[in-house]
């Protein structure tokens, strides 16, 4: 067979928007390039603290995007259709052979439509995961990719099961395990250890020394905290449970601007709460492998604490990574006090579940991704397709 190379690929267009797409994004990047795929790099800027950027991308050894659009915030519409202003002359500027989106934040969408709409193939990394509750604006992006997608790479067999029952054809799906798990292990042994990302912050470090642990939390989900009542009900139950074992909480943007406006700061005013800012990659995985557990309300984390082997309380009613609660190490809590109490004195107890690693997630989903997604752009080109997906 041909090089990729000397069929003169167009590059493959890769977008990140948010956080957590960079996790998934830099280990594919890296496979592409290593099977000689040609790649462009767009940020569309969707999470815009440069700072907090640059600092993800050096932690996950990620190249810089060759473009940044730089769209910033708004609401969902005005986000959405911002990216796509602003993603089409990018398509028109350069002939890709397709657009690779991964997860479902608002830039998945918008790119994938943009995409979709000039002829370009889509493809999907982390397709077909469900939660099944429309109010979820993530629910709602996930469906309409998936439908918009020429190329479905699937993290668990569930997913496949998803897909196939909303008329998605066996040929557009593979099965290719968790590119969120191929950055963990390949950063683990350099992840900062919770001493020092404390005392970088200021902060007494004894707090980690405690008889039971400490927990880590993060919540950022509109449903949990763009409500008063719910946030305060959420963080009322946190001080209940620092009372157990000590805190470090994670502060995201929008929760910390929530506690502000909301007058919320008293619940949290505890010796046993610290409270960090946004932290960078590898300090978050030095906080989570050594904690007893992780409370939170992350899909992603779900993930991560699953191949960790940390106890996870997911302060959501549902998750669409069912694996992790069926294989892994998630206990769904959803913001009922009395459950989240129980979840954690069980798990102060014995230890907490902690259950298997799944199919897959084994470090090279990336790998498989890579060359899969080469020998399908070599076949397309090679019986002269017109850039749209079958």
């Amino acid at each position: 067979m041909k090089s990729e190379g000397s069929l003169a690929l167009g590059p493959v267009v890769c977008v990140v928007g948010a956080r957590p797409n960079y996790m998934k994004m830099a280990p594919i990047v890296r496979a592409l390039r290593a099977r000689g795929l040609p790649i462009l790099l767009v940020h569309t800027g969707q999470h815009y603290d440069s700072d907090m950027n640059d600092r993800l991308f050096a932690d996950l050894k990620m190249p810089s995007p060759d473009i940044n659009l730089e769209v910033g915030s708004g609401t969902h519409a005005v986000q959405t259709a911002e990216i796509m202003r602003r993603f089409e002359p990018v398509i028109d500027a350069h002939k890709a052979s397709c657009v690779l989106v991964v997860g479902d934040v608002n830039s998945t969408l918008a790119c994938s439509l943009v995409a979709n709409k000039k002829g370009v193939p889509v493809v999907h990394v982390e397709a077909g995961l469900r939660s099944h509750d429309r109010s979820m604006p993530e629910e709602i992006n996930r469906l309409l990719t998936d439908q918009l997608a020429d190329l479905l790479y699937t993290t668990e067999r569930s997913a496949d099961d998803n897909l196939a029952r909303e008329g998605i054809a066996g040929a557009r799906i593979e099965f290719v395990g968790n590119v969120m798990i191929d950055s963990l292990l390949a950063n683990r042994e350099h992840a900062v250890s919770p001493a020092e990302t404390l005392r970088r912050d200021g902060r007494n470090e004894a707090i980690l020394r405690c008889p039971n642990g400490y927990g880590v939390v993060t919540l950022h989900r509109p449903s949990n905290v763009d409500q008063a009542e719910t946030f305060g009900r959420l963080l009322s139950v946190l001080r209940e449970v620092s009372e157990k074992l000590p805190l470090v909480f994670a502060l995201h943007p929008r929760s910390r601007d929530n506690i502000e406006r909301f007058g919320l700061g008293d619940l949290l005013a505890s010796e046993r709460i610290v409270l960090l800012p946004p932290l960078g990659y590898l300090e978050m995985l030095g906080l989570m492998a050594g904690a007893a557990m992780v409370l939170t309300d992350s899909g992603g984390i779900q993930e991560e604490t699953t191949a960790l082997a940390v106890p996870c309380i997911t302060l959501r009613e549902n998750t669409e990574r069912p694996i992790t609660v069926e294989q892994g190490t998630n206990i769904l809590a959803g913001s009922d006090r009395d459950l989240i109490l129980y979840a954690v004195d069980e798990t102060l107890a014995n230890g907490g579940k902690r259950g298997r690693i799944p199919e897959y997630w084994d470090g090279r989903a990336a790998e498989r991704i890579a060359s899969h997604l080469g020998d399908w752009l070599i076949c397309r080109h090679a019986v002269g397709h017109d850039g749209r997906g079958a």
